[in-house]
């Protein structure tokens, strides 16, 4: 029975992620920021629950020590924490600026590097970084934040590639997208100034097209679980996987076209 490591299993994805696995009889260490809070995942007999900030180092160092030596063995990592800030770069707060950064780049980064002595030791193990589309392309005015962090998650996952592949530790990317989950456009940090009126014309209009995305625009979360679950036991192999018909389409279009002509096409939409 195989053990794996979660992030952000208080709601979304996180959460249906570690009942997945737990079904189908794997142990599971599902870390949160409130574990105290929990009452769904504690019903399960193979999942046990860690307090876990992502930013915060001393809880790091204490959930992987205390879910090594709960279950012996972590055979997968799955940085899945993760949030969003949008709005105009030039109204955004430092410490929103710094937060996006802190919990979807450095996060997985404080992650990685405190399980690699464990699978270092063991002589394999695996990272799925939960990724977007967005970290290969653009989309959407205003999500200059969100798409850094992204960016800067699929560099880092790409050339770790390269010094852990010597170890038996591989790396995996999910490129999901589509607003699939509720918990976190309601939890998307807004960038708003009422002094300055420029951006208020093309966020109204992105804030709308947030709340109203029909299910033809949204991924289904299960389909995501299942992509990990394949990437888990190496039924896919696949570096990068795309989830959805919209960041199918979008990434596609990316790789076809000059970026001059594929910004132009997603501009022309705002």
């Amino acid at each position: 029975m195989k053990t794996i490591f979660i992030t952000g299993t208080s709601s979304g994805l996180g959460k249906l992620t570690a009942k997945h696995f737990a079904g189908l009889g794997w142990k599971v260490a599902a870390t949160m920021r409130a574990p105290e809070k929990e009452t769904e995942l504690t019903g399960y007999p193979n999942i046990k629950i860690f307090k876990l900030d992502v930013t915060d180092l001393e809880q790091i160092k204490k959930a992987t020590s205390d879910s090594i030596a709960a279950f012996g063995t972590i055979d997968v990592v799955v940085n899945n924490a993760g949030m969003g800030t949008y709005g105009a770069l030039e109204l955004a707060k430092e410490n929103d600026i710094d937060w996006q950064f802190a919990v979807n780049t450095r996060g997985p980064i404080n992650v990685i590097r405190a399980f690699l002595p464990h699978f270092r030791s063991n002589g394999a193990g695996m990272f799925i970084n939960i990724s977007s589309f967005m970290g290969v392309t653009t989309a959407a005015p205003l999500g200059s934040l969100y798409n850094m962090s992204k960016f800067a998650l699929e560099g880092l996952t790409e050339g770790l590639y390269y010094e852990l592949k010597p170890l038996n530790i591989e790396l995996r990317l999910i490129e999901q997208g589509g607003s699939h989950d509720n918990n976190f456009v309601n939890s998307v940090v807004w960038n708003t100034d009422p002094n300055i009126k420029a951006y208020e014309e093309m966020t109204a209009k992105l804030q709308h097209l947030f709340a109203t995305a029909d299910d033809s625009h949204k991924d289904n979360p299960q389909v995501i679980v299942n992509a990990i679950y394949s990437l888990a036991t190496r039924a896919s192999e696949k570096f990068r996987t795309v989830i959805g018909n919209t960041g199918n389409r979008l990434v596609s279009l990316r790789n076809s076209v000059p970026i001059e002509e594929y910004l132009e096409k997603v501009a022309a939409n705002f």
